[in-house]
């Protein structure tokens, strides 16, 4: 089954930072919010594929499926759940 734009209140205040949007706009495709030992982390979809009760929220032309479990405690989504090794910039000055 495929998952389906969630216009629940779970996900409508969520806010994607700009640089997340840029991120994403860069590098194409839809991405994950998924559980890490760090905490929520963005995945592409490639490397994280999304489950059928993840919620959805809109990134320009991408989607970003967010697993229900780190749904209910999101509020943004921020540049510090990008990986650090998948994009230096992102890793601030702790690199």
């Amino acid at each position: 089954m495929c998952p389906r734009l969630d216009e629940s209140s779970v996900l409508r205040d969520v806010i994607i930072e700009p640089e997340v949007l840029d991120y994403i706009a860069k590098r194409g495709g839809d991405y994950r919010i998924c559980t890490s030992c760090g905490g929520p982390i963005l995945l592409p979809v490639k490397v994280k594929p999304p489950k059928s009760s993840d919620l959805i929220l809109r990134a320009g032309k991408s989607m970003v499926y967010v697993s229900i479990h780190q749904a209910r405690y999101l509020h943004a989504i921020r540049s510090d759940m990008v990986p650090f090794y998948d994009d230096p910039e992102f890793a601030g000055s702790d690199v």
